[in-house]
């Protein structure tokens, strides 16, 4: 086992320090960016009860209560602090606290799941920080750490203003994301990326702050502009790339219980197919009534997979569809063949995101009748996502917002849960992408309560398979459902003839609006 000498510990406490001075004094939405950078961590590992966590540097602890409360409590934390120090105030019992050299070296003997810090990494001790911190992990565990940018405009300014007027320079010897992405490599991680993230950095207000954040998701994904970001997110895993992990149900709420049907449309799916069925039915198989496979006209040998599933278990309803092929075509018939008293549609290719669904059923047990997982959630986390879909999608619900006098942030996703009820109610007319607008919007009109919960999207892999979403040629189908709501909301006009309830008040639960998310995913973005 690789110790850390007493040389590079004094060094990650000076970086220790020097972070926790300049967020007390210096970071306007401090408490928010933990939060943020908690719920990121979150996601990015697709975190499950019970891995344990080891957070490197945790100071003064306010990152660490952040991870208790993303975690729920049910997960393991060691919090480890490079000071000798005591154990900083509000800290739950369940949390351990180290912090001198000799509890140190007793990790020797420890490996954890997951191991995150915060602005740590230095030219003088990254290697033999990263070094120690691979020997700390388990075999395919992840670490996570969060590093400020060095190409940040504003930290670069600063600097020349230091050395200006001889001011005390800042210590840090920052990386560049290329130098980190090389020294994870060489360490013998695996599944590397470093991400450019958050926008949102002094000199600004909080109230600055609050204008720019929603800014920060183009900014942060757009080419070049995002080498300018204030922070860089590095992910690594130690191999292998895949780890078999206990079975542990996420299913926490009786009244679920063998009650939902999830539609999932397929075409050319069939390396997702398996992999999907088998976590719904690891996570949520005392809630699954029913999964229904579409097959929309596959080229490959999707539709023997869902056939082959379909025969092991008697709850995988397998629906074979004849040409046009079309998302809008696949869902209706998916939801036709639904039966149970909950319908959920979700993408073939949304395996990593089963973990978060939990949130999602969380929200329907809480009485809303729909719940739709948001990407452009102020706690959502999208990696590599392309910038023009971003914009698209930003526009088009300004738009929608306005036209139909609503708040939402993301309702045209295609992973939503529909109460029968409300399903049975809406009126489908596109076969493409444009159904998930109808899906999306037409609850709202209804007068439904519906619920946004966060979701990430991190960029696709090969074995994730090839998105066939066009903006070009899908968005008529967008400003047509649009438009004819619009109708519908003013004039009653058009093809959507659902019962609107004139006393029920549509009830939204989303950032900054009615219903607030639970606890676990509290603050703002950033």
């Amino acid at each position: 086992m690789i110790e850390p000498d007493p040389e590079l510990i004094e060094t990650l406490a000076h970086r220790e320090c020097f972070r926790d001075e300049y967020r007390l004094r210096r970071d306007p939405i401090a408490e928010d960016r933990l939060a943020w950078r908690a719920q990121i961590f979150r996601h990015l590992t697709h975190l499950m009860p019970r891995q344990t966590i080891l957070e490197l540097g945790c100071g003064d602890g306010a990152f660490t209560r952040q991870l208790v409360r993303v975690s729920r409590g049910e997960n393991p934390i060691t919090a480890l602090s490079f000071r000798e120090a005591s154990q900083p105030p509000r800290l739950p019992p369940s949390v351990e606290y180290l912090a001198d050299a000799n509890r140190i070296r007793a990790l020797d003997t420890r490996q954890f799941d997951l191991i995150v810090g915060l602005d740590l990494l230095d030219s003088r001790s990254s290697a033999s920080l990263l070094t120690w911190a691979h020997e700390r992990l388990l075999p395919g565990g992840q670490v996570i750490f969060f590093e400020s940018n060095p190409w940040n405009v504003m930290l670069r300014a600063r600097r020349l203003i230091q050395s200006w007027f001889l001011q005390s320079q800042d210590p840090r010897g920052l990386l560049s994301r290329r130098q980190l992405n090389e020294l994870m490599s060489e360490i013998g991680l695996i599944r590397i990326f470093t991400v450019y993230t958050d926008f949102v950095y002094a000199p600004l207000s909080a109230r600055m702050a609050w204008l720019l954040r929603n800014l920060s998701i183009i900014l942060e994904n757009a080419p070049l502009v995002r080498t300018l970001a204030g922070a860089i997110i590095v992910h690594a895993q130690r191999p292998p790339r895949i780890v078999e992990r206990p079975p542990i149900s996420l299913c926490n709420h009786a009244a679920l219980d063998d009650a939902v049907s999830i539609v999932v449309p397929c075409h050319n799916e069939q390396m997702n197919v398996e992999p999907l069925v088998n976590g719904l039915r690891g996570l949520y198989g005392d809630y699954l009534h029913q999964v229904v496979l579409v097959d929309d006209n596959s080229t490959d040998h999707t539709r023997e997979v869902i056939e082959r599933l379909a025969s092991r278990d008697s709850r995988i309803t397998p629906v074979i569809r004849t040409p046009p092929n079309g998302v809008g075509r696949a869902l209706a018939d998916g939801y036709h063949a639904s039966t149970g008293r909950w319908i959920m549609s979700m993408d073939c290719d949304f395996q990593n995101l089963l973990p978060e669904l939990r949130d999602m059923f969380e929200a329907a047990a809480d009485g809303f009748d729909v719940v739709v997982g948001s990407r452009f959630s102020r706690h959502s986390v999208l990696l590599n996502y392309p910038v023009r879909k971003i914009i698209a999608n930003r526009a088009f619900h300004l738009c929608a917002r306005v036209l139909l006098r609503r708040r939402f942030r993301d309702l045209t996703n295609n992973l939503k849960l529909f109460r029968r009820e409300i399903l049975e109610r809406m009126i489908l007319t596109q076969p493409g992408f444009a159904v998930n607008a109808e899906t999306g919007f037409e609850p709202l009109v209804m007068g439904a309560k519906v619920k946004e919960v966060p979701i990430s999207w991190i960029n696709r892999t090969p074995e994730m398979g090839a998105s066939s979403f066009k903006l070009l040629k899908v968005g008529g189908g967008y400003g047509e459902v649009l438009g004819w709501l619009w109708l519908r909301c003013v004039f009653g006009a058009g093809p959507y003839r659902f019962r609107i309830d004139p006393g029920m008040r549509s009830t939204y639960g989303g950032d900054g609006s009615i219903a607030e998310l639970s606890t676990a995913v509290e603050g703002t973005r950033n």
